[in-house]
């Protein structure tokens, strides 16, 4: 129980505030050297040319790939850990704050289109569905977000490249302007994440002919098996938006508090377990 409880607050006590902030400093400093190279109108040969012809293309390719994702995650770990904390926030701050997750998760998602492989691919089609799925406003969103079937890549493009990382930054100013972190205050983080890029290089997967079933981003792996099951209306806008309205509800020292952070939990159980299984699948 003691060792647990001492993990605990290590956890807690972890700067992840500040390694989510250089994650996003590397991530936003590497997809300009990447974005400057692509070319939106041949995706997959974009990708596919960075990787074997641009020096060091490969290398700076998995470094934003895998600094986006820790950005991500450290977010979101830092939310959890400092959420009792979080009293003093207005209920316009908080909602600003949580809504820097779902345009992360947009902008990691855009990342995994603009590769232009099987798993981009079919990842931009079933979103586009989704949204087309949408009563009344579905066609307008798509316009204004995907249209991949009649603009190809370039709205993607645009929005990953300007418009997503113009709201990340506008989102987190507040934060940015209190929180300074410096590079050489956090050299263990960085070692381990050029490491990481220089060992492991980011996913590219060629067209699998044949194949009957492709697994999206781990992200979107739940939502992809729930899409096996029901409508795209329910499995891909209205079980995401509930998580999303019970997380922006949240607020510290309210009476509601217990029964959404229940339903909070209990989404995550089961979207975990949808994930595993449509990973093993």
């Amino acid at each position: 129980m003691t060792t647990m409880r001492q993990s605990l607050e290590l956890l807690k006590n972890a700067q992840w505030g500040a390694w989510a902030l250089v994650c996003l400093y590397i991530s936003l400093f590497s997809g300009i050297v990447v974005g400057l190279q692509y070319e939106y109108a041949t995706p997959y040969y974009s990708s596919v040319s960075i990787d074997l012809i641009v020096p060091f293309g490969d290398y700076f390719r998995s470094l934003h790939f895998y600094s986006s994702q820790l950005f991500f995650l450290f977010s979101c770990s830092h939310l959890f850990f400092v959420y009792n904390e979080t009293e003093k926030y207005s209920r316009a701050i908080w909602i600003k704050l949580i809504t820097i997750l779902p345009i992360t998760l947009l902008l990691l998602f855009t990342g995994y289109i603009l590769r232009g492989d099987s798993t981009g691919s079919s990842a931009g089609i079933i979103a586009e569905n989704i949204v087309l799925a949408i009563p009344l406003i579905g066609h307008t969103l798509n316009d204004l977000l995907f249209s991949i079937t009649e603009a190809g890549m370039r709205k993607i493009y645009l929005h990953h490249i300007i418009t997503l990382d113009l709201l990340i930054l506008v989102l987190l100013w507040s934060h940015l302007r209190r929180y300074r972190v410096f590079l050489k205050n956090h050299i263990i983080l960085l070692s381990l994440l050029f490491s990481l890029s220089i060992v492991i290089a980011a996913p590219l997967e060629p067209e699998q002919l044949g194949t009957t079933y492709i697994s999206g981003p781990w992200f979107f792996l739940g939502l992809q098996e729930l899409l096996r099951h029901f409508s795209p209306l329910l499995a891909g806008v209205i079980a995401p938006l509930c998580f999303l309205l019970a997380i922006f509800s949240l607020r510290p020292s309210t009476r509601t508090n217990r029964l959404t952070l229940t339903f909070i939990a209990a989404w995550l159980v089961l979207y975990s377990i949808l994930s595993i299984t449509a990973d093993l699948r």
